[in-house]
Order: structure tokens, then sequence, then C-alpha cells
């Protein structure tokens, strides 16, 4: 929540483009709310002039990940098109551990407002935001009570379901599985819903779940190699199709499911679209798509717009903040499932599970 209260948006499809940032006066203590924004409608000719600087701090992995980092990017990228902002992006060492030094330089550069991509960079967002007062700051998938920073989450769960429907109506074999990046509570929440969608549809159904690194360590999330052995086995074992939450991982996933000409569902971006390898693309059946750009843009607008941080926003199924993608219509005909279980999500009919 930028502020104490926003506008919520009911977006149509998530190819759909309906932009507005909403921010109203006075911060908030740390509730939460929905909010949706469309950051991907076509650019104007020429840019609008600000005084607008963002900068943007990469988790491992950076720009060029075909995934969640490039997502955020996306969003950045709107702001410089959109609200004439200038723009940086900074991308830390393999292990992560200069975080903090990237915030600071981009503060120190006079860069207003500043975003940590990541959940691991919690405790370095609240350092540098009581280092940096007059500084607003936004972290993805971490909440935040500090008053100049603003938590910008997502349910996960709730799109990994729709994929685990998807997978269960799909795999004709009843056998599924799922590659996790790194074994911490937020990758759990894509595996928990996941599973619970897959078991809606067929209760007795097989799921092979694998975690490439304990949590702590995220080079799961930048090791494809990884990705490629754990879903081998998977296909291998009889699992028609393999969903991944590993960021640039999952390229190695998709090449296992090319190789054993199977399928996978993509993460965070339409990677249909995203990854550039052509002979990988039509094994990506859907991506479960977590609009991080949309919380990025939005985010940006509404600090543009005077709104201050200490508070949260989520991004649910109700306000499409994630979903499914359609490129490549391979889940068109299974349209109507999908949509009930959305509706009976948002509707609270289903309640899903962020744990396994």
């Amino acid at each position: 929540m930028l502020g104490k209260r926003f506008n919520k948006v009911a977006l149509g499809s998530v190819a759909g483009v309906l932009l507005m940032a909403a921010a109203a006066c006075g911060g908030g203590g740390g509730g939460t709310t929905a909010a949706s924004q469309e950051p991907t409608g076509a650019a104007s000719s020429e840019a609008p002039k600000s005084d607008l600087k963002v900068g943007l701090a990469f988790d491992v992995g950076g720009r060029g990940d075909k995934s969640f980092n490039d997502s955020a990017y996306a969003g950045l990228e709107k702001a410089k098109t959109d609200l004439g902002a200038e723009i940086k992006e900074l991308s830390p060492s393999a292990d992560g551990s200069n975080r903090g030094d990237l915030l600071r330089q981009l503060a120190d550069a006079g860069y207003n407002p500043i975003i940590g991509v990541g959940f691991a960079y919690a405790e370095d967002v609240k350092k540098a935001a009581e280092e940096y007062p007059d500084i607003q700051f936004a972290i993805v998938d971490s909440a935040s009570n500090a008053p100049n920073v603003t938590g910008l989450l997502f349910a996960e769960e709730q799109g990994s379901y729709l994929a685990g429907v998807a997978a269960a109506t799909k795999a004709e074999s009843g056998h599924v599985g799922f590659v996790g990046g790194v074994e911490s509570d937020l990758i759990k929440k894509f595996e928990a819903g996941f599973v619970a969608g897959v078991k809606s549809v067929k209760a007795d159904a097989k799921i092979d779940i694998k975690y490439l690194t304990p949590d702590g360590d995220f080079s799961g999330f930048k090791a494809p190699d990884k990705g490629k052995v754990a879903a081998e086995k998977m296909y291998q074992d009889g699992a028609d199709i393999v969903y991944h939450a590993s960021g640039d991982s999952g390229l190695g996933v998709f090449q296992a499911a090319a190789a054993a000409k199977k399928k996978a569902i993509g993460v965070d971006s339409d990677q249909r679209q995203t990854v550039k390898e052509t002979d990988l693309q039509s094994v990506i059946m859907t991506s479960m798509l977590k609009r991080v750009d949309v919380g990025v843009f939005e985010f940006i607008k509404a600090f543009q717009g005077g709104a201050k941080g200490g508070t949260n926003t989520t991004y649910d199924l109700k306000v499409d903040g994630v979903g499914l993608s359609t490129t490549g219509g391979e889940i068109d005909d299974i349209k109507d499932k999908l949509d009930a279980a959305k509706k009976d999500i948002v509707d609270g009919k289903i309640t899903v599970p962020a744990k396994p």
C-alpha cells in the first residue's frame, strides 16, 4: 500500500492495458491491500520530461534472467518511457553479498525512489532506509513497516494453483513435477499452490518435488545445469509436465523438457516469449505470471504523485497481479476450468495454502 488507500482496479486479461495509480494522504501502519497496474501499453513517441530519478537493484541473476529480474526491469523501463524517469539498474555479485552497497551507491548518486528486487534485500533495505530517511524505498517480496519503505507482495500461491490445475488437466499420466530454485518460504508458496491445484483435479496425482539449493544459498536461482538434472530425473520417472520457480535455472528445465519431448510451465514472465532459444519456446505450455513489472511501475508512478511508504501492497488474482500466460494457445481449451478456479479463489470459495 503506497499510502493509506489505493483505488482498486479490476483488470481484464493480463494482456490488457489499464494504467492507474492512486495514493492518498499520510502513511499507514503496515496494512496490506490489493492494487493493480498494467505497465505494458504502447509507448508514446516522446517521453515526458521530469526530475524523477529511479534506481533499481536486481537480485542474483540480474538483468537477462528472462524471469523475475527482467519483469522488474520492464516496470522500470516503463517508468522511463511514460513518466520521463532517469533510470539506473545495478546487479549484485554472484553471492549477493554486496546488496547493501548497491542501495547506498544509488542513494549517494541522488536516486529516489530506490527498489530492491527480492526478499533477500530485506535487511539491507531496512538499514539503507534508516541511513537515508529522505529517500523512499520499495522491496519486492518482503513486507515492511518502515516509514519510507513500501513492500510489494504477490499471491504466488494463487497463480501457482492455476498452474497446478492446468498441469493436472493436461498430464495424461497424472504425474507432474515441481522444481524450486531455493528452499525458502517464498518458493514454498509456489509449491503449495501448485500441489493444491493439481490435487483439486486429480487427488491421486503423483507430484515430484525438488529444490536446487537450501534456504540461504541463492545460487539455485542461477544454476541451469542443476535445473536440467532435476527435471531430467522427473521426466525419466514419468512426469509429463514440470513447473519451475527457479529463476534463470528454469532454462535447464526447458532444455530437459525439449530433450524428453514433454512440457514445462514457466514462471514470473511469459517465458514462451522471453526465452530466446526457439527450440525451447514450444515446450512451455504456459507460465505463471507474477506481475513484478506492475508492482514496480505502480510504485514509481504513485511516488511521483506524492505517495509515501510505511505499508504494503499485495497483488493477487483479484487484480490480476498473478495469472497464467496464453501464448501458444495450449491452455485455450481449458479456459473455462481455469476461469472457474480463479473465480472460486477470488470469491473466497477456495483458500489456497501458502505453505506445503
